[in-house]
């Protein structure tokens, strides 16, 4: 019998395709099998059809379990993690108060590599397999993140923090060390394993022109890298924005015109859009990152997910810790949940799980590789275990048939408002087990 093929068998549930209609189009099997090899995805299937050839092999029985393709988080801040839960500002306050002091503390590569080291546990034991994460504008700080990912075999991309203006001196970078330290980092990182680089130019505001304009050169330069950053999170940044730069009509003709909208763009927030933004947004192929929790928490708004679906925009699940409350990507669909009720939408179960998954990886361009569970795909798995304290036993007691999950969206929206940590059992990441539960209650 081959070694590097290994057994798994619990409750499976992914959706194999980019769909506008994840309620109905995924793959559930209450009793499912799925087989690994060196890391990849070699077959998944109904436990009771197991193809002979498999029998032999020693089953990991996760029965009673719900096995998902890892978590992908598609806008986090690893500098803010000593922060997460901080009082009482709004954005532009917040960031004065809070993360730039925070962000200059990673001038110091020791500091940098115990935080990126802490950050990236914290990702894995809240399921979450692959992010698109924030840096400083510290180069070294940038190198020891992708340093740590690499020693996880993670799937992660990450970007250095452009700003030459409006920030502490400390922080400032500029023009020419933003192109050269980013252009440094691609070479390094891009492509080195599973790893990819992100341009980041914090907001508008904090970039000059002339920056944007570099930033913009190395997009043509590298087509393949992704663009991430900020826009219209808050009504005073917005109106920062239009002084800063009053020859553009809307917020998003600022990075449209540095030629930083493109598919692989990925934009937080996002929340305070006019009708001609969503649709740059949709025709050039970008991502919406969905920062409820954050969004809540600095009180910047409410996402329009219907206006968002309407105009057929990419749109993924984000933690963006620090302001966001919770690395745990559940309780963010949770959150998300909440913005849509009060926005008098819906949020599926299942919808939200598509956006922190295959939704999420199709937008990024990833989803040959992670957010689903086809055979050949990265073997980027978590298992939740609905049973991880008394409350969540008694509330998915209904979801069960015998030993098997046969309600998957009831449980998806349970533990959306009930997760925490321990709500996942296991995290495994190209085929490896990277984190176990050791605390839950589970009896």
């Amino acid at each position: 019998m081959d070694p590097n093929l290994q057994l798994y068998r619990a409750s499976i549930l992914h959706f194999p395709t980019s769909t506008a209609s994840p309620e109905l189009e995924f793959c559930y099997f209450s009793d499912g099998y799925m087989v690994t090899r060196n890391g990849k995805i070699e077959d998944l299937g109904n436990f009771k059809h197991l193809p002979s050839e498999y029998r032999e092999l020693k089953c990991v029985d996760y029965t009673g379990m719900l096995l998902l393709p890892g978590l992908i988080d598609s806008h986090v801040h690893f500098p803010q993690t000593e922060m997460i839960a901080s009082f009482g500002e709004q954005l532009l306050e917040w960031l004065q108060n809070y993360t730039f002091p925070t962000e200059q503390k990673f001038e110091d590569e020791q500091y940098a590599a115990n935080i990126s080291n802490l950050f990236l546990n914290q990702l894995l034991s809240n399921g979450t397999t692959s992010a698109l994460v924030y840096s400083t504008v510290h180069k070294a700080a940038t190198d020891a993140l992708f340093e740590q990912a690499r020693n996880l075999n993670m799937c992660l991309a990450a970007g250095k923090v452009c700003m030459d203006r409006n920030c502490p001196p400390e922080l400032q970078d500029t023009v020419q060390s933003a192109q050269v330290d980013s252009a440094a980092l691609i070479e390094k990182w891009h492509g080195n394993g599973r790893l990819l680089y992100a341009l980041t130019p914090r907001f508008a505001p904090t970039s000059s022109p002339e920056q944007l304009s570099a930033l913009g050169e190395l997009a043509k330069q590298y087509p393949d890298v992704f663009i991430q950053t900020h826009l219209s999170e808050n009504k005073n940044e917005i109106a920062w924005v239009k002084s800063l730069y009053p020859e553009f009509t809307h917020y998003l003709d600022v990075y449209d015109y540095f030629g930083l909208v493109r598919n692989r763009s990925v934009f937080g927030h996002c929340l305070h859009l006019l009708p001609y933004e969503w649709e740059l947004l949709k025709s050039a192929g970008a991502t919406v990152a969905f920062c409820p929790s954050s969004n809540l928490f600095l009180g910047s708004g409410l996402f329009d997910l219907e206006e968002a679906r309407q105009h057929k925009v990419n749109i993924a699940l984000a933690s963006d810790v620090g302001a966001g409350t919770t690395f745990n990507m559940l309780r963010v669909q949770g959150e998300a949940y909440k913005v849509s009720q009060l926005n008098h939408s819906k949020l599926s179960p299942l919808e939200g799980l598509y956006m922190m998954t295959q939704g999420a990886a199709v937008a990024l361009g990833l989803d040959s590789s992670i957010g689903n569970l086809n055979v050949g795909t990265d073997a980027d798995f978590i298992l939740l275990d609905p049973k991880f304290n008394q409350l969540s036993q008694l509330r998915t007691a209904n979801v069960y048939e015998g030993d098997q999950i046969d309600q998957p969206s009831d449980l998806i929206f349970a533990l959306s408002m009930l997760a925490d940590e321990r709500t996942i059992h296991a995290t495994y990441v190209a085929g490896e087990r990277v984190y176990q539960n050791t605390q839950g209650e589970r009896r």
